[in-house]
């Protein structure tokens, strides 16, 4: 049974209260555990503490051991029963709204179509190749995290005594655009193209000059899998102070698409970085202007990143990313955690 044939039943878990996202977090990991056999569960489980919880990347699992020398680690769907792939996709769903959840979902089931287009017959396209962890104990009110990956899908959530937050979160897609057989025209991260599309055609002359700050688009995003983000000599771009009120409400709705993709609590969080950002935001683009040509943009404000690029496979192949500058992987709240500890606690081990 494929991942996302029970699509409905994880969808409920994305239904429930606004502001419970550490409990239901909590509790969904407790049962996905509680489904484990031993030998399962020493593959899923991991200290909180240590490197492995940093460990991140969006390429094919079976490319990972050639680039990095390392396994990507974690339990596969392939390697769970019907019973434990439907609890592990309601562990996925317990971190992202509907929306996010679909295009996860989605996403991983390009794998079939990829699988198709490249005549692979080793198995190496899989929609069932993602790999599910977690790190440290799960409680509604303690310190642990979780992680689900595998190719063009990277989700991260880390609970600090109690508060749940979910970044970094990266969704590709490959291809971007199915152009051929039977799901011909589906575009998994069509509206993230789209709205930014909508703001570039808004601008005029003068600020385009601004806004694409380089005339070849770049390979890749630009923070690949840094473990915190940062961009040298930024932000640059069209800054949101320049932008007439229509202009700005095309990037609020472009922003709007990446914070949605979590739930109501962790999308909160993300608006008060916007918030906070005032008019500090700067809309840059590169690459050609024309549809269809290799293109990046990012939108840049001081707490957070979004970045997004379409250059592989004749810019049908989509990589992008939410990224919080001080909150990736629960940073910020594991520093007030540790400060106002009392002595002797422990700390994290992880470099910064």
């Amino acid at each position: 049974m494929r991942f996302w044939a029970a699509l409905p039943l994880a969808l409920t878990v994305s239904l429930l209260s606004a502001h419970d996202a550490a409990p239901r977090m909590a509790a969904t990991a407790r049962t996905f555990l509680a489904s484990l056999t031993p030998e399962q569960k020493a593959r899923v489980v991991f200290p909180f503490e240590g490197e492995e919880r940093f460990f991140w990347h969006y390429i094919p699992t079976d490319d990972i051991p050639k680039t990095y020398n390392r396994p990507r680690r974690g339990l596969t769907l392939a390697e769970m029963t019907p019973a434990q792939k439907h609890l592990a996709e309601a562990l996925l769903s317990a971190g992202l709204s509907q929306q996010g959840y679909i295009k996860a979902s989605t996403i991983m089931s390009l794998e079939d179509i990829l699988r198709v287009i490249e005549k692979d017959t080793k198995g190496r396209r899989d929609p069932e190749k993602y790999h599910f962890s977690i790190f440290g104990e799960p409680s509604d009110n303690g310190t642990w995290a979780y992680r689900i990956e595998g190719h063009h899908v990277s989700v991260h959530f880390t609970v600090v005594k109690g508060k749940a937050v979910g970044n970094p979160t990266f969704f590709g897609s490959n291809p971007a655009e199915v152009r051929e057989g039977p799901r011909a025209g589906l575009r998994v991260l069509g509206a993230e193209e789209d709205k930014a599309r909508a703001l570039l055609n808004a601008l005029t002359p003068e600020q385009l000059k601004v806004a694409i700050v380089a005339g070849e688009a770049y390979r890749d995003i630009l923070t690949e899998r840094s473990r915190k983000a940062a961009l040298q000599g930024q932000p640059s771009g069209l800054p949101a102070t320049k932008m007439t009120p229509a202009q700005r409400k095309l990037l609020s709705a472009l922003i709007d698409e990446y914070i949605d993709n979590v739930p109501d609590e962790l999308a909160e969080q993300r608006r008060a970085r916007l918030k906070a950002a005032g008019s500090q935001i700067h809309f840059a683009w590169a690459g050609v202007v024309e549809k269809g040509g290799p293109h990046y943009y990012r939108v840049q404000a001081p707490g957070f990143l979004i970045e997004y690029d379409n250059t592989q496979n004749n810019a049908n192949h989509i990589h992008s990313v939410w990224r919080d500058f001080e909150g990736d992987f629960g940073l910020d709240l594991l520093q007030e955690h540790y400060s106002t500890a009392p002595a002797g606690h422990g700390h994290s081990t992880a470099k910064k």
